[in-house]
């Protein structure tokens, strides 16, 4: 029987998510990259250290959880030079290699310890991720029910679209002085400039690009809950609008929507809740929160009867215009107790890769919608045959 022209093609968003994902664990294995030393042993000297006296179940787990997706992902990404054993074995010994020089590396940061425990735990989540999705590899990529759907309801060639939007709820964890506030890291950057230093730098530009005053007079325009309920409305427009890009017409737009919507929430949620000391899991709630999901919500329902491109338009002058208020208004006075009840020493990596991803999201949106800018551009440039 004939193979069908759809069948057993490689996986693109498979591809770009794994490396998306290895580059997660290099930074979550490696997070904060400072305070580098040598102690005088060897990068693999690890491997021959006796068990941990101390050995904790939630250790052992998170290293497993943490690599199942590694293991599940090289699976679906090698998928169809490579399957079934072949492809279980190839995810077990890179996420083995992966492990072992993630290790290697620690050995090497003050604040990690390499531990030949957390190699053998890593390696085994690789197995087991591979072992869960290979034998549903064929139907989640190419007859399955997923696969159908994915061929219905979203447009094809829109990986790294996928991989941003998918992200997005993840960018959302990390506490933030208001709702959805992403992309904050100029104004981070430039309060760790002293004055002489700032000084320096203002000195360069036009009297009237000086932004000392600006922060005060542009926060005396609304009360902070307006502020907030703007911000929150302007970033989940952009991120609905920036998915419904990829969703064909007749597909359920509402819905899948909806359920982003529910998801991001959900994972806000848990978040706030394992990282709050007082366990509360809805300290983000406030007035104005809440009236910027319903405004955002209804804003990007609304903007599904325009074509693609002005939505996309819309999603980038939102991102921009809350990059502007995010990096220019002063600090919520109440998001220094917020912060001051998560957890910043557990799970330091995981609150290092959670604020990273929040500071770089906006960001790289933007540069995407920049390049399918320029990709069209030069396609209408092109001379035709």
């Amino acid at each position: 029987m004939s193979v069908k022209p759809w069948a057993r093609r490689p996986s693109a968003l498979a591809r770009q998510t794994l490396l998306l994902y290895t580059a997660l664990i290099v930074y979550g294995s490696w997070y904060p990259f400072s305070g580098w030393r040598s102690l005088g042993l060897g990068p693999f000297a690890y491997l021959a250290d006796p068990m941990p006296q101390y050995l904790t179940a939630f250790d052992v787990v998170s290293n497993v959880l943490g690599y199942m997706p590694f293991g599940a992902l090289v699976v679906l990404a090698v998928y169809p030079r490579w399957r079934g054993t072949l492809a279980v074995a190839q995810a077990f010994l890179l996420g083995a290699l992966l492990s072992g020089v993630m290790e290697a590396v620690q050995t090497y940061l003050p604040t990690r310890v390499a531990s030949n425990l957390d190699l053998a735990a890593n390696a085994l989540g690789a197995l087991l991720g591979a072992a869960i999705v290979s034998p549903a590899t064929g139907a989640l990529l190419d007859r399955g029910l997923l696969r159908r759907l994915r061929m219905l309801w979203f447009e094809r060639d829109r990986a790294a679209l996928a991989c941003l939007v998918a992200s997005w709820p993840f960018a959302t964890m990390y506490p933030a002085p208001r709702l959805f506030g992403l992309g904050n890291w100029p104004r981070a950057l430039w309060l760790r400039f002293d004055q002489a230093t700032q000084d320096v730098l203002l000195a360069w530009t036009p009297p009237g690009w000086h932004v000392g005053a600006w922060p005060a007079s542009v926060a005396a325009w609304f009360p902070d809950y307006v502020w907030e309920a703007l911000i929150t409305t302007l970033n989940l427009f952009a991120a609905l609008a920036l998915a419904s890009l990829s969703i064909r017409r007749h597909a359920p737009r509402l819905r899948l929507l909806f359920a982003f919507i529910a998801v991001t929430l959900c994972v806000k949620v848990g978040a706030t809740f394992l990282q709050s000391q007082s366990g509360l899991a809805f300290d983000w709630a406030t007035p104005g929160a809440l009236a910027g999901l319903v405004c955002g919500t209804v804003a990007a329902l609304l903007a599904l009867r325009l074509p693609r491109r002005p939505r996309a338009v819309l999603a980038a002058a939102a991102l921009s215009v809350s990059l502007v208020f995010v990096n220019l208004l002063p600090v919520n006075p109440y998001f220094d107790a917020v912060l001051a009840d998560w957890r910043q020493g557990r799970y330091l990596h995981f609150n290092g890769l959670a604020h990273w991803i929040a500071w770089v999201w906006p960001y790289a949106a933007l540069v995407w919608m920049a390049y399918v800018v320029e990709q069209t551009w030069i396609r209408r440039r092109a001379p035709r045959a």
